[in-house]
C-alpha cells in the first residue's frame, strides 16, 4: 500500500500539502501516545551492558525486511536499491538512534517527509500488525509451517555477502 502511494505520486502530494499547512499548524513531538511511550518503558527497563531480545519483534522486523526486499524486487529495482534501502539504512542508521532513544526520538530528528509519514503509516502499521500479521503468525504456526527455509535460501544473503566485501570498516555510534 505504501509502495502504491510513492509509485502514484499520491504520497508526495500529501506531504507537500501538509508542509503548505506547517505554518499554522506545526508538529509536535510523537513520543506523547501510548504507541511511542512503549520504547521508552524498554529502554528504561534494560540493563545498559545487555540489549534483551524480543523474539517477536525480531521476527517482525526482519520479516518486513524480507518484505520490502521481496516488494522492491518484484518492482524492478536492482539489488544494490534493494538492500540499501531495506537493510543497510535500518542496521547502519535507524537501528542505532532507535537503540539509542527509540523510535519517536529518531522520527523527530528525520526529514519533514519522514516525520509526516511516521504519523501518517505507523498507526495503520501498528493496526495491521495485531490485526492480521500476528494472528496469521499464530495459526501458520499451530499448523507446524515456517517461514524460516524462505528466509535461509533467500538470494539477498548472496548479496549482502557481496556488498559486505564494500562495507566501510566503521559504525555509526549514537551517545556518549
Amino acid at each position: 500500500e505504501i509502495y502504491e502511494e510513492v509509485a502514484s505520486g499520491n504520497e508526495i502530494r500529501s506531504v507537500v500539502m501538509r508542509t503548505h499547512r506547517l505554518a499554522t499548524e506545526p508538529m509536535d513531538t510523537i513520543d506523547s501516545t501510548p504507541m511511542w511511550q512503549v520504547g521508552h518503558q524498554v529502554r528504561q527497563a534494560r540493563h545498559p551492558n545487555a540489549i534483551p531480545l524480543d523474539c517477536d519483534t525480531a521476527a517482525i522486523y526482519c520479516a518486513i525486511m524480507m518484505a520490502q526486499i521481496d516488494l522492491l524486487k518484484a518492482q524492478g529495482h536492482c539489488y544494490s536499491e534493494i538492500v540499501n534501502e531495506s537493510v543497510i539504512e535500518a542496521v547502519d542508521s535507524l537501528t542505532p538512534y532507535m537503540h539509542y532513544r527509540g523510535v519517536s526520538y529518531m522520527v523527530d530528528n528525520c526529514s519533514t517527509t519522514a516525520r509526516l509519514g511516521s504519523r501518517k503509516w505507523a498507526p495503520r502499521f501498528d493496526y495491521m500488525i495485531y490485526q492480521s500479521v500476528l494472528p496469521s503468525v499464530d495459526k501458520k504456526f499451530a499448523a507446524k509451517e515456517t517461514p524460516m527455509n524462505a528466509f535461509e535460501v533467500h538470494e539477498v544473503h548472496e548479496v549482502l555477502e557481496v556488498l559486505a566485501k564494500y562495507r566501510p570498516p566503521l559504525d555509526i555510534s549514537v551517545g556518549g
